[in-house]
């Protein structure tokens, strides 16, 4: 197996500790340090997506699926 096979799969095999994928994570990541930023303000999806996209190569309807599974809701839901 190679290095991208390997990363691939611990891409989608969610981690033990806590259940959650490495993208998972890295946008709950994401979310918390930019809510920080924002004064613990709401952040716009598409704010997110930007920056989630310097980490991880998804689509905005993987984001928003992603956002979903997690119970992560925005104004309006």
């Amino acid at each position: 197996m190679n290095e991208t096979e390997h990363q691939a799969i611990l891409e989608v095999i969610p981690d033990v500790r806590d259940g959650l994928t490495r993208t998972e994570r890295l946008i709950l990541h994401v979310l918390n340090e930019t809510r920080k930023e924002r004064d613990g303000r709401n952040v716009p999806t598409i704010m997110l997506y930007g920056r989630v996209l310097e980490y991880v190569n998804i689509s905005e309807e993987e984001l928003h699926a992603y956002l979903d599974r997690l119970g992560v809701r925005g104004n309006g839901r």
